[in-house]
């Protein structure tokens, strides 16, 4: 199981666009209505649609859960939908254009964004003020930043993030041990040039151009207050030029700048660079395709503030019975839920403020002791992780690397870049 962030390219547009046109031409106020009460007693059917996780492994998850709830509330009946992983996007916007969104569904932010602005989505700061404390903090800000919009529209369930994989014995060549390994983005790019140098260009350890999260590690600005994309920056000019300074000095392989990248956990695998970045789950394809290379790999946080990739689950301002629907969400959303859940899905962590202990300690036993030790590590990063802007989007993505391996390779001076870069990303955005 992956984590699912779409980046839509483009449809998101279209998708709010559609939204709008089913109501007239005018999309309404995002969906509030006040709190709603789930304290009395609960009656009453609803939907819950999830997303390609009806299969072998979760099933008896989702049977369980359902079951326990409509324990708790008798008069309560939840009915199960899911739908397949391709062409999800596609399927939300069919339903909200039919007026068909099941009561409780799990949607990323991306994904939640056009139908928040369209109101088809319930603002939960309204609906059940307080939550916010019992949930991670960046997953809840993922659903609290839709541009010009205010409220909470998700509830985060369940959390990635990326951490660097070392491989110590090629490091271990020029001198480089685990004490040493940066914490900075800065510090990463120049021991990148000195490891180049002092191998003559064997061992590399950036192995992908600089992307959105780069800049987002980094701690830079990447958007204003009004959704504008603002990251050419002097410092993120700086990152490109020491990016452009790592290739010159050998310490990133030429393909990586080219379309016959093939990324760079699978340039680690092949030991082509000694570097990359990769789920907690890069320990099993390691175990599997390259056992040799895993008994010299160490996994530590990602330098400067670690990736966030949120799922959530989402109530339907629509919904014809918004207590049961809310209580329900809050029931799958809970620790005690989350931390079930995420024992199956082994290397995410719940989308609670607290709770990965259990995790860590209920199945660390049966894990290999090297996905154990990298899950622990994705685990103790992700209370200070940070999630991409929602308004980032795949176009943007490939705009980026077309522009970025130019001034890489030093065709083009990094300003101009970045600048040519946010120019595109403003004229492209998906919320205006």
């Amino acid at each position: 199981m992956r984590i699912r962030t779409t980046l839509a390219t483009g449809l998101a547009a279209v998708t709010a666009l559609a939204l709008a046109g089913c109501t007239g031409g005018a999309a309404p106020a995002p969906g509030g209505g006040g709190a709603v009460d789930t304290k009395g007693e609960l009656s009453g059917e609803i939907q819950f649609q999830t997303w390609s996780l009806k299969n072998e492994k979760f099933t008896p998850y989702f049977e369980a859960l359902i079951e326990d709830f409509e324990k708790e509330h008798p008069k309560v009946k939840v009915e199960w939908l899911d739908q397949p992983g391709d062409g999800y996007q596609d399927k939300i916007l069919s339903q909200a254009n039919s007026n068909t969104l099941p009561d409780v569904l799990n949607l990323p932010p991306d994904i939640a964004f056009p139908l928040v602005k369209a109101g088809k989505l319930l603002d939960l700061d309204e609906a059940d003020p307080g939550l916010e404390d019992k949930y991670n903090e960046g997953g809840w800000d993922a659903y609290s930043s839709f541009t010009g919009v205010d409220g909470t529209y998700g509830l985060p369930w369940y959390l990635g993030s990326d951490e660097s994989w070392w491989n110590m014995k090629q490091l271990g060549e020029v001198g480089v041990k685990e004490a040493d390994l940066p914490t900075s983005t800065d510090a990463w790019l120049e021991l990148a040039k000195k490891v180049a140098a002092d191998s003559n260009g064997k061992v590399k350890l950036v192995s992908s151009m600089p992307g959105l999260d780069t800049f987002v590690s980094a701690d830079i600005d990447i958007m204003d207050d009004d959704g504008t994309f603002i990251f050419n920056t002097p410092e993120a000019v700086e990152i490109v030029q020491q990016y452009a300074d790592a290739y010159k000095a050998g310490a990133m392989p030429p393909e990586s700048l080219t379309g016959s990248y093939g990324g760079n956990a699978e340039m680690y695998l092949q030991e082509k660079v000694a570097y990359s970045t990769g789920g907690s789950g890069f320990a099993g394809d390691l175990r599997t395709k390259a056992p040799s290379l895993l008994e010299t790999t160490v996994a530590t946080p990602r330098p400067g503030i670690p990736p966030l990739f949120v799922q959530g689950v989402n109530v339907a301002a629509d919904s014809d019975n918004k207590a049961a629907a809310l209580a329900f969400a809050e029931f799958v959303t809970n620790q005690e839920n989350q931390v079930e859940f995420v024992k199956i899905a082994v290397g995410f962590a719940p989308g609670t403020a607290e709770g990965a202990d259990e995790v860590v300690s209920a199945v660390e036993g049966d894990l290999d002791p090297a996905q154990a030790k990298a899950m622990k590590v994705m685990f103790d990063a992700i209370p200070n992780a940070e999630a991409t802007p929602f308004q980032w989007t795949g176009g943007m993505t490939d705009y980026l690397n077309q522009q970025m391996a130019l001034a890489i390779r030093g065709d083009a001076p990094a300003k101009e870049t970045l600048d040519k870069i946010v120019k595109y990303a403003n004229d492209n955005r998906i919320d205006q």
